[in-house]
């Protein structure tokens, strides 16, 4: 593994994205931009899809401890408990995602609820213009999934009068971005890159388990490696499967646990990490632990999301795949259109 055989195999140059993320993240964080005039929201419903829809599981974990009650929606309808106290956040960075635009039209239609649209343009911000719905355009960087931080970055800016995040959380995830660049980027492409070390250890199917906190990190893990080194994941809540879950591995398979961790995981989750990984080594079942960072949820989200997207490019090509193209959800596409 080497810049040379990254540069041949990732053909769009995808790894250039991800190397400038931290300045990506800070650039929208910090850019002068009309932030939203809305009052008295105690829910928030987030709706998109694979990349757009992971923004959507980070503010739901960020806000989980706050009285604002966050629900993500992946797919067509605007759940009814919406109300005037609802502000709805619509994402989809391609701006053509059918979903998306189907949900959009069913929230147009609830007038009680305050909305606006994140997008890169596509028919979504065409939609907007025509029905004069509140939205904010934001440039995609090489695909939907490496355009994570600038969508991140720009929602919390814009939606910071309604959301109880505050400015040094997010500055905090910022650094912590800039730090662990050093270790993972195709800068360092070395024995000691966490990223690299673990797309090599990669050879079979990864099981992701996570702490209830984390899921967005997980997910983010799946989607990333599915879409970049076009193999199959599974994840699972570690508490939820220590109740049936657990049971698969008494039978061998190609199955490669991977244990995302919190720096500050309730003590009963813990608890049942340290079950788990003994019984591992009791039944010698190799594993990897991936540590967050300390700080912010914020922080801890985000930076795994880095440590894990790069793992997913790396695993990509060592794999000899290129990570650009998605063929298979190219097909999905073009077949929605026909309908």
């Amino acid at each position: 593994m080497n810049i040379k055989n990254l540069e041949q195999i990732d053909t769009e140059k995808m790894y250039k994205i991800y190397d400038d993320w931290p300045n990506i993240a800070r650039t929208y964080f910090e850019k002068e931009t009309k932030k939203i005039e809305f009052s008295r929201i105690n829910q928030i419903i987030f709706a998109g899809m694979g990349g757009s829809g992971v923004v959507g599981d980070v503010f739901s974990a960020i806000l989980s401890k706050t009285n604002i009650h966050v629900s993500v929606v992946k797919g067509y309808h605007l759940p009814k408990t919406a109300d005037s106290n609802t502000l709805v956040v619509v994402i989809s960075i391609s701006g053509n995602t059918d979903e998306t635009l189907r949900f959009l039209e069913s929230a147009n239609e609830h007038h009680d609820c305050k909305l606006i649209v994140f997008t890169a343009g596509g028919k979504m911000e065409q939609f907007c213009i025509n029905k004069k719905i509140e939205f904010r355009k934001i440039e995609k960087y090489h695909s939907p999934r490496a355009s994570f931080p600038s969508f991140l970055y720009s929602i919390l800016n814009i939606l910071s009068p309604v959301i109880p995040i505050k400015n040094e959380d997010v500055y905090e995830s910022i650094n912590c971005l800039e730090r662990i660049k050093k270790e993972i980027s195709s800068k360092n492409i070395s024995k000691d890159n966490p990223s690299l070390i673990l797309a090599k250890w990669i050879t079979g199917i990864p099981l992701i388990y996570y702490p209830w906190g984390l899921e967005a990190a997980a997910i983010r893990f799946k989607n990333s490696l599915q879409e970049n080194a076009k193999m199959h994941v599974i994840i699972e809540d570690v508490v939820e499967s220590c109740h049936n879950g657990v049971v698969a591995w008494e039978k061998k398979s190609q199955i490669q646990p991977i244990l995302l961790k919190g720096a500050d995981d309730y003590i009963k989750t813990k608890e049942k990490y340290q079950i788990l990984i003994k019984y591992f080594q009791e039944n010698k079942i190799e594993y990897r632990e991936i540590n967050s960072v300390k700080g912010s949820i914020l922080s801890k989200i985000i930076t795994l999301i880095y440590l894990l997207d790069y793992a997913a490019i790396y695993k990509s090509v060592i794999d000899e795949v290129d990570p650009s193209p998605v063929k298979s959800i190219e097909y999905i596409k073009k077949r929605i259109a026909l309908n």
